[in-house]
């Protein structure tokens, strides 16, 4: 078990180093070489886990599929929004999720990883949509699927000018914003009128999230969030700074 899970974190190391490795250089420009160096290893530690620089690729990609770090809601399109809002927060402070987006968009890439992780955001967020849907919570004409995809394909546009105009400084505004004129569209005028999706959204669902992890560890109890299991804060996210330390992971997103 020792060595098992001295092997996962050294696993980790590597994807990190690596991440930081693409996410500055691309896939052409990054060395195996350099990721050893970031990452304090042996080179024979990085072939140990990953074959090759594609295969390194292909591991950044999926790491951010391992855990979600979005927690679970009665309301599954604020889980929807909420996703959408923690990749939007995390993207500019984890390299993991940054690199991810940069290897899934090289055109060069498209046959090697599959797509990279787009398949991956459009398949989960057809699930929490999906969910909404036998929730009565979207309207009649929604299709889960082609909504699923259309949100991927703007967020990842917004996230492109987004990088480009600002260098991702105003990424969480931008997706906020693209939230607040698509759900409208979709979600139940009940449901609507519940919705947080300011552009603080991300940062206090981080914050839950960790107090939640930290009050786990600690063995204490749960934190007790809003009524109705959701975070405090109205729907345009005017509450006040949230302080949280970034997680590792997120699948969401």
């Amino acid at each position: 078990m020792v060595r098992q899970e001295r092997a996962l974190r050294t696993r980790r190391l590597i994807l990190e180093a690596a991440a930081s490795v693409f996410d500055e250089f691309g896939y052409e420009g990054a060395t195996i070489g350099e990721v050893v160096s970031r990452a304090g290893v042996t080179r024979g530690a990085v072939y140990f886990h990953f074959a090759s620089k594609r295969d390194l690729a292909q591991g950044v990609v999926e790491e951010q599929f391992v855990q979600d770090g979005v927690p679970e809601r009665s309301c599954k399109l604020q889980e929807f929004v909420d996703t959408g809002m923690v990749v939007a927060y995390l993207m500019p402070r984890d390299p993991l999720l940054s690199a991810g987006a940069r290897l899934s968009l090289g055109q060069d890439l498209f046959d090697d990883l599959g797509s990279g992780a787009i398949p991956g955001w459009v398949s989960r967020f057809e699930v929490l949509l999906t969910a909404a849907g036998e929730r009565g919570e979207l309207l009649p004409h929604v299709v889960p699927a082609d909504t699923a995809w259309l949100l991927v394909a703007a967020w990842t546009g917004v996230q492109i000018q987004s990088q480009k105009l600002s260098g991702r400084a105003d990424l969480e505004s931008r997706v906020s914003a693209l939230y607040q004129h698509l759900m409208p569209s979709i979600a139940v005028p009940g449901v609507l009128g519940s919705l947080q999706m300011g552009p603080n959204r991300g940062a206090q669902v981080v914050a839950e999230a960790a107090a939640a992890r930290a009050a786990a560890e600690d063995g204490g109890p749960a934190v007790d969030p809003a009524p109705g299991g959701e975070s405090r804060g109205d729907s345009r996210g005017t509450g006040g700074p949230v302080r949280a330390e970034v997680p590792t992971e997120i699948g969401v997103g």
